[in-house]
C-alpha cells in the first residue's frame, strides 16, 4: 500500500525504489527505441554517439538488475523477519494490528 503526502513524496523508502527502477525502466526502454529509430541515419558523429549511447545504457541497465536484485533480497528479508516475530509473538502482533487498525480508522473517520 503506498501512501503520499502533500507534496507527492512517497512515504517508503523502498516504494520510492520501486518507482525509480520503474520510471528508470522506461527510461531506458525509451532509449533504446531512439537507437534504433537512428540506427539508419548516417554520419560518423551520429554513429559514435549511438555507440556511447547503447554501452551506457547496457552499464545502466547492469546497475539496474543490481538494484533491483538488492532491493528484492531486503524485501524477503523483511517479509522473513515480520513473519518470524508474528510466530514468536502472536498476541503482541494482534495488538499492534489492532490497535493500528483504530487508529487508521479514527483517522478515517475524522475526514
Amino acid at each position: 500500500m503506498s501512501t503520499r503526502n502533500a507534496v507527492g513524496e512517497t512515504d517508503s523508502p523502498d516504494v520510492a525504489k520501486e518507482q525509480l527502477i520503474a520510471d528508470f525502466k522506461t527510461v531506458m526502454s525509451d532509449a533504446e527505441a531512439l537507437i534504433k529509430a537512428t540506427a539508419n541515419q548516417g554520419g560518423e558523429a551520429l554513429a559514435t554517439v549511438r555507440a556511447k549511447a547503447e554501452a551506457s545504457l547496457a552499464a545502466a541497465k547492469s546497475r539496474m538488475a543490481d538494484a533491483e536484485a538488492a532491493l528484492l533480497v531486503r524485501a524477503k528479508a523483511a517479509a522473513k523477519a515480520t513473519d518470524v516475530y508474528v510466530h514468536e509473538n502472536p498476541w503482541k502482533s494482534i495488538g499492534i494490528s489492532a490497535g493500528l487498525g483504530l487508529l487508521i480508522g479514527f483517522l478515517m473517520g475524522r475526514r
